[in-house]
């Protein structure tokens, strides 16, 4: 198997609202907010029109671009034997994705992000995770893991006790391991535990520009490039409009972005990017090819609702 993700399964209900529900629901745009109780997750969705329901969850997604290019990729996320499991686990069978997990009734339902997307196309996620976030050791497959090129992680699996020992484990049994750093916030609760994976477990780092910035305390760009030069990781940054930069072997690519696109909605853009660049890289592509099959997939999914072509 070329990439197996392991990651938060969720469904994501996505809504289009105004800025005003952001400001009346104390939400920050562009962000994304864990959601602890099932009761407010249901009382933020109650006066919505539902505009897409989609199985969904970053490093899901973008295992799923993955397998539409073409690629033998498998997923591992935890889902419980309910309505939204079951359109989960259907979801990825029918984009040719291996789901290495067998579900049960769970005291939790199966998680489900709300995305809220305002007129700027902003989206804006609050996330309840269910028993998605109840991911152990237990529930990884080690054969999948040690017979997979890539194992793909994302950093969202650090906001729950029990998924950072099936981290490690993951890791441990790897042959090579990307992770996407997955929000700044994410990144700001876990930056001495983040530091110490970008430094010396992972191969593979995908961050947003902010993600970096925060990582390393520092607004100046030419920081991270001497960050990134510093560590000799495969360090892949995208910067929205000024396009996507990796930093790989001490050398510099970069690529511009795509202009003249009619953005819908910006969900997705970073998981799909990464499905892009990582499909290259399996496929030995040079790196400014994949940089640019990333910025390719991309601008392809923010011209549409949702994160799944």
């Amino acid at each position: 198997m070329k990439i197996l993700g392991i990651g938060n399964a969720i469904v994501d209900v996505i809504c289009k609202v105004d800025d005003s529900y952001l400001s009346q629901n104390k939400l920050q745009k562009g962000t994304m907010k864990l959601i602890f109780e099932e009761d407010e997750f249901k009382k933020l969705l109650s006066n919505l029109k539902v505009n897409k329901t989609v199985s969904g969850g970053s490093v899901a997604n973008s295992i799923v671009g993955l397998s539409q290019l073409g690629n033998n990729v498998g997923f591992i996320g935890k889902i419980s034997d309910d309505s939204f499991g079951s359109k989960y686990e259907e979801g990825l069978k029918k984009e040719n994705v291996n789901f290495f997990y067998s579900k049960k009734k769970e005291n939790f339902p199966t998680g489900t992000c709300l995305i809220l997307v305002t007129p700027d196309s902003e989206r804006t996620m609050c996330t309840y995770l269910g028993i998605s976030g109840k991911i152990n050791e237990n529930d990884l497959n080690i054969e999948a893991i040690k017979s997979s090129e890539i194992i793909f992680l994302e950093g969202y699996l650090w906001d729950e006790g029990d998924a950072k020992k099936a981290f490690d484990k993951a890791i441990a049994q790897s042959n090579k391991v990307a992770m996407s750093l997955s929000d700044k916030f994410c990144v700001d609760r876990h930056k001495i535990n983040f530091l110490d994976l970008v430094k010396n477990k992972l191969d593979i780092i995908f961050a947003n520009q902010s993600e970096i910035n925060s990582l390393i305390d520092s607004e100046n760009f030419e920081e991270v490039i001497s960050f990134a030069k510093k560590i000799n990781k495969h360090l892949v940054i995208t910067r929205g409009d000024k396009g996507a930069i990796s930093i790989y072997n001490n050398e510099i690519f970069e690529v511009d972005a795509i202009s003249d696109l009619k953005i819908i909605d910006l969900t997705g853009a970073g998981d799909l990017f990464a499905a892009g660049y990582l499909h290259g890289f399996v496929n030995n592509l040079s790196i400014k090819e994949c940089l640019i099959k990333g910025t390719e997939m991309s601008s392809k999914i923010i011209q549409q609702f949702g994160a799944r072509f």
